[in-house]
């Protein structure tokens, strides 16, 4: 019997059960999709109906008024970290053949990830135009 070269390279399930490779794969794809859309409306927005040289800290104040924009920059904040080092992790899978050393790059990645993601999450989630001392001094500084 001949096996055709158009066979899925999908990871397959384990008794009818979503195993953690599956679901992987299955977010690759849907976060892939999903971010080729928010990144295209995000450089529209941010780069191309507006003036790049006006984007400054009142402007994010305004845009972060609105609730829509939080969780947008959220889920494109969440989405592009979590698809970028999910695949950093499969590619430490494919070439790191130690498993000692191996475990130790998963895990880095995955503090890596965990920190970044609280980073971003708080910033995004707790910021309150005019809430931060150093505004002041930074615009002075920059804004001559």
């Amino acid at each position: 019997m001949r096996t055709s070269i158009y066979t899925s390279t999908r990871p397959a399930s384990t008794k009818g059960g979503m195993t953690f490779e599956l679901f992987s794969w299955y977010f690759m794809r849907i976060s892939g999709l999903a971010l080729v859309f928010l990144a295209i409306i995000h450089l529209v927005v941010m780069h191309v109906s507006n003036d790049v040289s006006q984007t400054s800290y009142d402007f994010v104040a305004t845009r972060y008024q609105n609730p829509f924009w939080r969780v947008y920059d959220l889920l494109l904040l969440s989405l592009a970290l979590f698809h970028g080092l999910n695949g950093l992790r499969v590619i430490i899978d494919d070439y790191v053949r130690n498993q000692a050393w191996r475990l130790a790059w998963q895990t880095f990645v995955a503090v890596i990830a965990v920190v970044f993601w609280i980073t971003g999450t708080i910033t995004v989630v707790t910021f309150h135009p005019g809430s931060a001392p150093l505004s002041a001094f930074f615009g002075m500084l920059f804004h001559r």
